[in-house]
């Protein structure tokens, strides 16, 4: 599905395949028999041959069907809100904890047989254990009560988009993310992001299908199609990035977008990237998305204000953007590190 006029369907169903083989022998025969065994052997070796084969093709045509599930769901993930962090409550202490050190403490120098001493120790030591019992309580809850506060005011300042707040947050909720991503300025409620997307390769060359018989076909892609599922690759990516983004900082209101791909390694060891897609997303604009049917092109085309994106040739593949006409986004670009990008 490519990001702009016109529409694309694609469909696939790919099921498993079974199958089963024998081979076997039998007993001393004549040279006739001993030939009638031969041409039985190698018919079943060839048969086993052909079903390794199809057991081949079918364990590809999954591993396939697994990417293209992946690209066409990339832009579902869901991530839960952010909520008010609340300090751990303080367990409740329980008196033995507190009794033994202090009867240890009353009874020593008092002897085994002088029993009446002996309780008047215990019981000393229960008013002083009960006592500290008490003390500990009282400071564990104050403790307590100092520890919510400072999450409080942490909470304060990422609603309030605290710059040395949310962009750390942010960094963090993006480390384990496939296409890395970093926050790179907070500009009042509104994020600047890069994205560094992987290249058209990650589309598979050949999509799995099955004949009207019903057998397994690993059909090439026509060039229009894999374009297609690279836009919404590319589209998938900045998605998940902003849904991921808008839940983990609650005061966000809206992020500007870049997304790069890699293009080479210069002869100065410099990494070279290609600008592929741009745009300013407002939180509000994904509220009441069809995620379950709304594939990522269409949502990043009815979202997306300043939405820059190019396609060319009949294909329409998506093609780099011009930088040298956007010099806010070619400022954006310059300020991520790229050799720390890229090496994620």
């Amino acid at each position: 599905m490519h990001v702009g006029a016109g529409r694309t369907g694609l469909s696939s169903s790919v099921g498993p395949v079974g199958f089963y083989t024998s081979l076997g022998g039998g007993r001393r025969r004549s040279s006739t028999g001993r030939r009638a065994t031969a041409g039985s052997l190698q018919r079943q070796i060839a048969q086993a041959q052909r079903a390794a084969a199809q057991a081949e093709k079918a364990a590809e045509a999954e591993r396939l069907a697994d990417a293209f599930s992946q690209i066409l769901n990339l832009h579902r993930a869901e991530f839960p809100p952010a909520q008010p962090p609340v300090a751990p409550a303080v367990p409740q202490p329980t008196l033995g904890a507190f009794l033994a050190p202090r009867e240890q403490e009353a009874l020593a120098g008092i002897g085994v047989f002088q029993r009446k001493a002996r309780t008047e120790a215990r019981q000393r030591a229960r008013q002083a254990a009960e006592a500290d019992m008490q003390r500990w309580w009282i400071q564990a809850n104050d403790e307590r009560d100092r520890y919510q506060w400072e999450l409080n005011q942490q909470w304060h300042r990422l609603c309030g988009n605290d710059p040395e707040m949310v962009l750390p947050v942010l960094a963090e909720a993006f480390e384990d993310n496939e296409a890395p991503a970093v926050p790179v300025a907070l500009n009042g409620s509104e994020v600047s992001l890069v994205i560094l997307a992987p290249g058209p390769d990650f589309v598979p060359e050949r999509f799995p299908t099955r004949t009207p018989a019903g057998n397994i076909s690993l059909k090439k892609l026509t060039k229009t199609d894999r374009a297609s599922y690279y836009a919404l690759t590319l589209c998938g990516y900045l998605l998940v990035t902003l849904r991921e983004a808008f839940a983990v900082a609650p005061g966000l209101s809206a992020a500007r977008t870049v997304v790069l791909r890699t293009n080479r390694v210069d002869a100065y060891g410099r990494v070279q990237v290609d600008c592929m897609l741009a745009g300013r997303f407002d939180r509000r604009a994904f509220h009441g998305i069809q995620w379950d049917s709304a594939n990522a092109a269409t949502v990043v085309n009815d979202t997306a204000s300043n939405l820059l994106f190019n396609q060319k040739g009949a294909a329409k593949e998506p093609f780099p953007l011009d930088l040298r006409a956007e010099p806010e986004l070619q400022a954006l670009v310059n300020a991520v590190d790229l050799t720390e990008l890229t090496a994620r």
